[in-house]
């Protein structure tokens, strides 16, 4: 009887080790930055109608902290990045498939304040916003849209006089937060999180072009990228996904 069973888990063992990697064959990870939240969601959820036993996950955050964790040997097959620097930060360590490198989408960035306390601030060189409270933007020394902020505000000679005043958050959708639950009278973040805020929060202010880095989105398939995931990146290259892209307020780029 003990030897039947011992042969009955040793078969058992053997069936699930040979048939877990074929349930999990059409699962997709990806890594994306937090502005990219809903947009990602959406054409993930379209493409799984379309793809029957593909399995979308994804993971979203500042582009710096999934940029780490992909380091630190995290499991992704696709890495969608705010900024430059990131990407190369994993394409010098060889931790991405740097042929599959293509920057497909640009944004802008901009100022914005509670719905309730709704105001226009001048973007002129040197003028400092007079308010109250705190500026809620990206940590500028790693988040994206903080380096931007820092950029575009010392580009407007503010940085020295609101740098005290900053509240250097996670990540860009963190910053959105706070200015829409009013904890933050102004908040730095991209055109594109302010109009998924919907009513909550106006845009108060759009820093010039030239004050900052342009935006950019660079994506790229990690080493190990399985063929599914291969299928989806190239669908998020594709007319559909760029349509969902543009519907959120991205600029569309051609890779």
């Amino acid at each position: 009887m003990t030897q039947g069973r011992a042969i009955t888990r040793r078969l058992a063992l053997f069936w699930y080790l040979l048939l877990a990697p074929l349930a999990q064959a059409g699962d997709i990870t990806i890594y994306a930055a937090a502005s990219l939240t809903d947009v990602i969601k959406t054409i993930a959820t379209r493409y799984e109608g379309d793809h029957k036993g593909v399995n979308i996950k994804s993971s979203f955050a500042s582009s710096s902290t999934l940029a780490k964790q992909i380091e630190a040997g995290a499991s992704a097959d696709i890495y969608a990045s705010a900024d430059q620097q990131w990407m190369d930060y994993l394409q010098t360590r060889k931790l991405i498939d740097q042929g599959s490198r293509k920057a497909l989408l640009g944004n802008t960035l901009v100022l914005i304040a509670p719905a309730a306390q709704a105001r226009v601030v001048s973007m002129d060189k040197g003028r400092v916003p007079n308010f109250s409270g705190r500026l809620c933007m990206g940590d500028p020394g790693h988040v994206p849209a903080g380096i931007y902020g820092k950029q575009a505000l010392t580009s407007l000679g503010w940085w020295d006089s609101l740098e005290k005043r900053v509240v250097g958050t996670e990540d860009v959708r963190t910053a959105l937060a706070f200015v829409q639950r009013g904890e933050c009278p102004l908040g730095i973040v991209y055109a594109t999180d302010a109009a998924a805020a919907g009513d909550k929060v106006v845009i108060a202010g759009r820093f010039p072009a030239g004050s900052h880095d342009p935006v950019v989105y660079p994506f790229a398939l990690l080493p190990k990228a399985s063929a599914e995931a291969r299928d989806f990146y190239d669908y998020l290259q594709g007319a559909d996904a760029r349509a969902v892209f543009a519907q959120a307020g991205f600029a569309t780029l051609t890779p």
